[in-house]
């Protein structure tokens, strides 16, 4: 764990490791600065062209104004920018045979499948999502300049039945004007205050499995009420708990059900009508195997 706190260390300092000999890429603008009033019932429809199908893979490069997101497993996902930036979400220390190494992984906390005290330490910034002293919330404000991350913190179940206060992050990832939310093993429903924090976000990621985090009748309300343009269930544990989910979308959502882990999205192309995006899960370098 002090390798831990070490790595948490270096994300404050805002260490920017490899990511500096990369391109060098100015972040545009966002949209989903944090609302300062209460935001029960709004709803956000975006006017653009429905997303298409891609058939790229992670080593190739991201097109100009776009983001890409592969599947990985469970609740990770690569997060790449066209300058080259990768971020893993929910590490918990294997992405498969493919020796990649991410500029940021983040984590949390309420399962060992969402975190590792062991991160490869060739990883310049380890995100930690959860409190360290049990009692204050961790913040990060990781500016690496084509890419703004942040989190806001939610409770979680502890094993005993308890309360584990800010055991887990939502993390949001600003890039090419497009704000990215990832759940974690979100167990409530946000506050007023916590959506207020995250605000708009134009993709989600979602954990679907209906018993071990948010409750699927919860889960579905919450991203009813969020309405982003892309929702990408994750935290499914067979095609079962994925088609329950599926189903109580589809009165709002268009459902898109995809043969690849990837896709690409910009402001330009996100769907018309919000859209619910289901990837197959595939370990980097796991692809034709």
């Amino acid at each position: 764990m002090g390798r831990l706190l070490g790595s948490l260390t270096a994300v404050l300092t805002l260490a920017l490791g490899p990511a500096l000999a990369q391109e060098v890429v100015e972040r545009k603008p966002s949209h989903c600065r944090a609302y300062v009033e209460n935001v029960p019932g709004f709803q956000v429809i975006r006017a653009a062209a429905a997303l298409e199908p891609q058939t790229v893979d992670y080593k190739s490069q991201v097109p100009d104004e776009h983001v890409r997101l592969n599947y990985i497993d469970h609740s990770m996902f690569l997060i790449q920018t066209r300058g080259g930036l990768s971020v893993v979400t929910d590490y918990n220390g294997y992405i498969g045979p493919d020796d990649v190494v991410p500029d940021v992984v983040t984590m949390n906390h309420a399962h060992g499948s969402h975190w590792t005290a062991s991160p490869d330490t060739r990883i310049p910034n380890v995100l930690p999502g959860w409190s360290q002293d049990g009692e204050n919330a961790v913040h990060h404000h990781l500016d690496l300049g084509e890419m703004l991350i942040r989190n806001v913190p939610t409770d979680i179940r502890s094993a005993y039945g308890g309360v584990e206060a800010h055991g887990n992050s939502i993390f949001v990832f600003e890039a090419e004007g497009l704000c990215i939310g990832h759940l974690g093993h979100l167990h409530h429903t946000p506050t007023p205050e916590q959506y207020a924090a995250i605000g708009r976000l134009d993709v989600v990621m979602a954990p679907v499995d209906g018993g071990l985090t948010l409750p699927l009748p919860e889960m579905i309300a919450l991203l009813k009420h969020v309405r982003s343009a892309v929702v990408i269930p994750m935290h499914w544990f067979s095609t079962g708990s994925l088609d329950r989910f599926l189903v109580g979308m589809q009165d709002q959502f268009e459902i898109d059900v995809r043969d690849e882990p990837f896709i690409e999205v910009s402001l330009r192309d996100l769907p018309r009508t919000p859209t619910v995006v289901a990837l197959p899960p595939r370990f980097l370098g796991m692809e034709g195997r």
